[in-house]
């Protein structure tokens, strides 16, 4: 894919979607569910519109990734055509007490690291992968600029919290299911999800600032955009913190609602006694 043009590979990728979608595929029927729980307001065919959608965009990501990862990053970094609150996090760089970066599965979460790492150094923490080729693949993509990436084990989370404590950047994905006793539930658009504390803990033991940062897929390229956090994030009460830590991945979905991976299994863990709504 990133030997065509952005527009051209974006259209491969909603063809994909596409395809998904008329399938009737895993993907589409979760992303239903999703729906279902998180916008029970909108029409049964509002939400098939917004699957599918989703589906498109979906395949626009997976698309565009042969540009981010492959492409030089001075040209990617050109498809950046607006950034929004560029300042806040400015000023909270300027603090020196550190910044945690919350990128949720939105729009193209792959750019987001590339466009922080060209303004200092970032430490992003990362699921590994099962591949070994893609694992290569993916260190090589993420780590250019002024990055430097870990694995989300003990020795990855000891790295990140040296970096904040020397007043750098941190990044981490906020919406992956976290392990067995790395989280807790919180309510995410009003439902049970099972939520990852970690994000909480390093804000409690540093004082860092936390911002929400994602790139919005426009016409022809990408904006990012960068907000405050929900203030709730900041409390010592760790329920409260994860509340305000799933507002903050709200205000990304409600800006843009298709651009959200809707096909990810959110909801699978469930507190005890109730029952996972992806099996029903």
């Amino acid at each position: 894919m990133s030997l065509f043009p952005l527009n051209v590979a974006r259209n491969i990728g909603k063809v994909l979607g596409y395809c998904a979608y008329l399938a009737n595929s895993r993907m589409y029927k979760t992303s239903l569910t999703n729906l279902q729980l998180c916008f029970p307001d909108l029409s049964s065919q509002e939400r098939k519109i917004l699957a599918r959608k989703s589906l498109m965009h979906t395949g626009m990501m997976l698309a565009e990734c042969g540009s981010v990862w492959l492409w030089p990053v001075e040209k990617i970094l050109r498809k950046i055509e607006d950034v929004e609150g560029a300042d806040l996090l400015q000023n909270a760089r300027d603090l020196g007490k550190g910044v945690v970066i919350i990128g949720p599965h939105h729009g193209n979460w792959e750019l987001v690291g590339l466009y922080l790492s060209a303004l200092g150094k970032i430490s992003l923490l990362y699921q590994t992968p099962k591949h070994k080729d893609l694992d290569a693949l993916l260190t090589m993509a993420r780590s250019r600029g002024r990055a430097k990436l870990y694995p989300a084990r003990t020795k990855g989370v000891a790295a990140i919290l040296s970096a904040l404590k020397h007043g750098e950047m941190v990044g981490i994905l906020p919406d992956q299911t976290p392990g067995l006793k790395a989280g807790e539930f919180a309510p995410f658009f009003g439902n049970d999800a099972y939520t990852m504390t970690l994000i909480s803990r390093l804000i409690q033991k540093t004082g860092a600032k936390a911002f929400l940062v994602y790139a919005k897929r426009t016409g022809k390229g990408f904006k990012i955009v960068i907000k405050e956090s929900d203030n709730d994030i900041y409390a010592e009460h760790m329920p409260t913190s994860l509340i305000g830590l799933n507002k903050t991945v709200e205000l990304a979905v409600k800006d843009a609602p298709e651009q959200y991976q809707w096909e990810y299994k959110r909801f699978r863990h469930q507190p005890e006694g109730k029952q996972e709504p992806y099996k029903a």
